[in-house]
């Protein structure tokens, strides 16, 4: 598939990583800079210019292009160059926007903009912090068959009961699967008797029931989050509010400038809104922070929310979660103590490569940067799984393969040695990212 980034920032040179081994991939960047660094990082073909100019679309070679994605930080600039690349092209388009505004315009109309897909920064990011805040120690969420199934990515602290036993000891729920552990630089595909390690991740999947049960047994001492604190009003704060609340949480939110805390008080009917500097000690103490369970920290600077995260942790709050709009910065925010870094240009990232992949199947999540991938495929007759137990079946594929989830109509079926997997039935698949194509293939 031929594929043009427009855009060669943070999201575009990660989607061009993603995309550069199975796809001919050429990026396009106005900065000479960016365009440079891809030539010696990145096996793919830049070019210097403006996306918005037809003749740089036309040197990518729009009128063959499968696929164009617009990734630049300007809203409308993505819009434009979509409308543009349908002058002298047919290629598959996917705009990224910040502002939520354009995305709801775009849905009232699917293909407006001459848009084929729009994926929005700010919600995206917000739904991931929410996605996270139900269930302690779980560092990301995924949805797939309509809701029956999650996967949750739980890290073991190392107080928790959980660590040391094996994973028959702790494989004690009706509808979840273990179905790898994370240690360090390693993806491990466990067994019975493999031994869950402080600090592991262990990628769970299976009903959200059992998810929060087992984030239960990972964290007893840890009640379910009622008392949720948001630093920051700006889109992502709101939205994160405005989530919660159909959730059915009141959140408190602190935000400094007057007018916009005016604006959100109305808007959110259920959120307590503090006009305040949130970096200010004496203000958290008064508001009592330290006693909430989760604090979200949504500032436009990442010094800010991580010292608002760090103050909130030091002053007792249960748990911490910042936004980093630094990339690298995510690693390190959670080594000094944020329990939950969302970087919203990784989250992009990450959901436009999801999109082109989930061309080949119904639903794609993305593990630890790109190394391994749970995918939701339905069962058709070429399928290596169709009428025969899961334990034969694994012999004609490759190693690092777990069935973690089976769903029949509206059922929900654990997966067992024994269990047939018949036609029409989806199944959820752990894979590791190098034998992708193999898997996807045969299944």
């Amino acid at each position: 598939m031929r594929v043009i980034i427009v855009g060669a920032g943070q999201v575009g040179s990660s989607i061009a990583a993603s995309l550069a081994a199975e796809h001919d991939v050429v990026v396009i960047d106005t900065d000479s800079a960016r365009v440079d660094e891809l030539t010696y990082s990145h096996d793919v073909l830049p070019i210097e210019g403006d996306g918005t100019d037809l003749e740089t679309l036309e040197e990518a070679g729009i009128a063959d292009a499968d696929m164009l994605i617009a990734s630049t930080d300007s809203d409308e600039t993505n819009i434009v160059v979509c409308g543009v690349s349908a002058i002298v092209g047919d290629p598959f388009t996917i705009a990224r926007v910040k502002r939520p505004q354009y995305l709801r315009a775009w849905e009232q109309r699917r293909g407006a903009f001459d848009v084929d897909f729009m994926v929005c920064t700010d919600l995206l990011a917000a739904k991931s912090i929410v996605g996270v805040i139900g269930l302690p120690t779980a560092q990301d969420v995924d949805m797939f068959a309509d809701g029956l199934v999650q996967m949750t990515e739980f890290e073991v602290p190392a107080d928790s009961p959980v660590a040391g036993q094996t994973v028959a000891e702790a494989d004690r729920f009706d509808s979840l699967t273990f179905a790898a552990i994370i240690r360090g630089e390693d993806v491990l595909v466990p067994t019975g008797e493999t031994v869950i390690e402080a600090e592991d991740d262990v990628i769970a999947i299976g009903s959200p029931e059992s998810m929060r049960a087992f984030s239960t047994a990972v964290a007893p001492q840890e009640d379910e989050a009622s008392d949720v604190v948001i630093v920051g009003g700006g889109e992502i704060g709101f939205q994160v509010a405005r989530l919660l609340e159909e959730g059915g949480y009141k959140p408190r939110l602190f935000e400094r400038d007057e007018d916009r805390a005016r604006w959100l008080a109305e808007n959110l009917p259920n959120t307590t809104v503090l006009n305040g500097d949130a970096t200010d000690q004496e203000l958290l103490e008064r508001e009592s922070v330290g006693d909430a369970d989760v604090l979200v920290s949504a500032l436009d600077n990442d010094q800010k929310n991580l010292l608002s995260t760090l103050i909130a942790k030091r002053m007792g709050t249960g748990r911490t979660v910042a936004i980093v709009n630094t990339g690298d910065f995510t690693e390190l925010f959670e080594a000094v103590g944020v329990d939950v870094a969302v970087s919203p240009r990784e989250a992009t990232a990450e959901e436009i490569t999801r999109f082109t992949r989930a061309r080949r199947a119904e639903n794609v999540a993305i593990i630890e940067g790109d190394c391994a991938e749970v995918i939701e495929l339905e069962v058709d007759g070429d399928s290596a799984l169709l009428d025969r137990p899961i334990r034969e079946s694994m012999a004609d594929l490759p190693d690092g393969v777990v069935v973690g989830a089976i769903t029949r109509g509206n059922s929900l079926i654990k997966p067992r040695g024994d269990t047939a997997i018949e036609r029409g039935d989806h199944v959820v698949v752990f894979t590791d990212t190098d034998v992708l194509s193999e898997v996807t293939e045969k299944l």
